[in-house]
């Protein structure tokens, strides 16, 4: 019986530490479905042979699962990027332990590279993949002060949360859709679309994710009770961003393979 609650234990840490820190898992592999309609073939079977039998979907959440080892924990800056409000990231003072603009740029580097080994190559390509989702969760570009929103408490229905898991998790799991169903739901992009969603640079996504961060924190007080009306209100801007992200990601994809 020990041993049981031990284990529970485990598994309900696990589980909050996740949706404090990432869009979730759902987010992740609902961005990673969406970017595999949009692969060339070329993309596809480089990724193949370096992935194996796994997918995009199925590393999707790779980044946040290594948390947990010590080896991996300087890794842990790299899920974020916190920009003062009034500045640009050049402008900004820079974490000297990387943060995500730094992460997917390195990951890019390490996979294109002639002298990175199959398995540097493999390892960073999950984390790019990991990496993308992270930059349209909008709250992985907040304010430093209250850890992306992370202590900005609210009221999720009758349950305690904070703004950061709200849009992480809690709207996608009131939703009820899995992760294939939330990416089958917006139908086919077309070429003008994704042309649209994947101009400019990773400093202009970075910009934009800033815009619509500010957005969010106007969104709830502090202790604001929220429920059908801003799930009303906000899902069609969060599954905006899930489709953006799978779309980019695989416009990233195919740059880096095709």
């Amino acid at each position: 019986m020990k041993q049981l609650i031990t284990v529970l234990f485990a598994v309900l840490l696990s589980t909050n530490f996740s949706q404090a820190n990432d869009w979730g898992k759902t987010g992740h592999r609902a961005t990673a479905a969406v970017a595999e309609q949009y692969l060339t073939s070329k993309t596809k079977k480089a990724i193949a042979q370096l992935l194996g039998e796994e997918n995009l979907v199925t590393v999707s959440t790779y980044g946040d699962d290594i948390k947990s080892y010590q080896e991996f924990r300087k890794y842990s800056p790299w899920h974020y990027v916190n920009i003062a409000p009034g500045l640009t990231y050049y402008e900004d003072t820079k974490n000297p332990d990387g943060d995500l603009v730094f992460a997917i740029n390195k990951c890019k580097e390490v996979i294109v590279s002639t002298t990175s080994t199959q398995e540097e190559k493999a390892f960073h390509l999950k984390l790019l993949v990991h990496f993308i989702g992270d930059l349209h969760q909008p709250l992985h570009l907040g304010n430093a002060e209250d850890k992306g929103g992370n202590d900005v408490q609210v009221r999720w229905f009758n349950d305690g949360t904070n703004l950061h898991s709200l849009w992480d998790s809690k709207m996608i799991d009131s939703y009820g859709m899995s992760y294939s169903e939330l990416a089958e739901n917006f139908g086919k992009v077309s070429k003008k679309e994704q042309k649209a969603l994947t101009s400019g640079t990773l400093l202009d996504w970075v910009n934009e994710g800033q815009e619509l961060a500010t957005q969010v924190y106007a969104s709830a007080e502090v202790g604001e009770k929220l429920g059908y009306r801003y799930q009303v209100d906000n899902f069609d801007t969060l599954q905006e961003q899930i489709k953006k992200g799978g779309v980019r990601l695989a416009s990233v994809l195919n740059s880096l393979f095709d």
